[in-house]
């Protein structure tokens, strides 16, 4: 992993950056962490399929909750790494197993709970099939950038089990009666498909993959990290509520919190100026 200088006026803590060390030291078997332009890159590095297993969905949620307070992070990229024929093919056969299924589960739901907790963007990056578990996976992703090789599925169905994160979040993003389609029949969805219904943010060639996904990622680390992050915030805590109770969340959040923000005055300020802002991330 590498650390860039950050350009904030607030240094990283000796605890942090301790941290940071000793997670170099310790590294990661299945899945690669950098991080640089204020973004934190993940690779998942588990030739051929990035196939699920325990340790590997453990690690995937120890990077993750190890980037909360990474203040020189302002993005999340989850990818496969070149090698791998797909982004993932699922839980391995042997951690589904009943006498597994325990910490299956528990180690899939640390990764849930991680991307539910981090506010900043993460984007899943996928280039390939996306199946099962992969295909949850790529599904907690904030924004899911994909190819035309893309193809999404949850087929457990055929072998006797549900899909138990994908029946959750599948209907928020897919519509109820899609996503009751896709688990129970276990037939996968195109890339093209995939994009009409809105898990696919944006469907690019592969070979513009690359160019779109610089585009992205430039986009998102130019703006001010604590924005995005309470931007998030609005958008995942107010799923659920009420239009009223919803309005009045997003007003507190925006009035108490994101008002309170150096950079907020700074945004407000640079278009009184007539000039870019320059973000302290505070």
């Amino acid at each position: 992993m590498s650390d860039p200088e950050p350009e904030t006026t607030e240094s990283p803590s000796v605890e942090e950056e301790l941290g940071l060390r000793a997670e170099a030291e310790i590294g990661y078997k299945h899945i690669l962490v950098d991080t640089s332009d204020y973004v934190a890159r993940l690779t998942l590095n588990r030739p051929p399929y990035n196939v699920l297993t325990v340790e590997m969905m453990e690690e995937i949620g120890r990077a993750i909750d190890k980037l909360h307070s990474a203040h020189n992070v302002r993005v999340v990229l989850i990818q496969a790494a070149p090698e791998c024929k797909a982004f993932s093919a699922g839980v391995a056969v042997e951690d589904s197993r009943p006498q597994r299924a325990f910490q299956m589960l528990e180690a899939f739901q640390g990764i849930f709970r991680s991307m539910l907790d981090i506010s900043k963007p993460v984007i899943t990056v996928v280039n390939g099939p996306a199946i099962g578990g992969g295909c949850e996976l790529a599904a907690l992703g904030d924004l899911i950038i994909a190819t035309p090789k893309a193809r999404f599925a949850q087929p457990e169905i055929r072998i006797g089990v549900f899909p138990p994160l994908a029946a959750i979040i599948l209907p928020h993003i897919i519509g109820h009666r899609r996503a009751l389609e896709m688990i129970m029949t276990g037939e996968p969805l195109s890339a093209e498909e995939a994009h009409r219904l809105g898990l696919v943010s944006r469907l690019v060639p592969e070979n513009k993959l690359e160019q779109e996904l610089k585009s992205i990622l430039e986009k998102i680390s130019s703006q001010s990290g604590p924005v995005l992050e309470m931007a998030k915030r609005v958008l995942y805590e107010t799923i659920g509520l009420p239009l009223t109770q919803a309005v009045r969340k997003s007003a507190d959040i925006y009035l108490n919190q994101l008002m309170d923000l150096e950079d907020t005055q700074e945004g407000l300020l640079a278009i009184l100026e007539k000039r870019k802002p320059v973000w302290k991330d505070k």
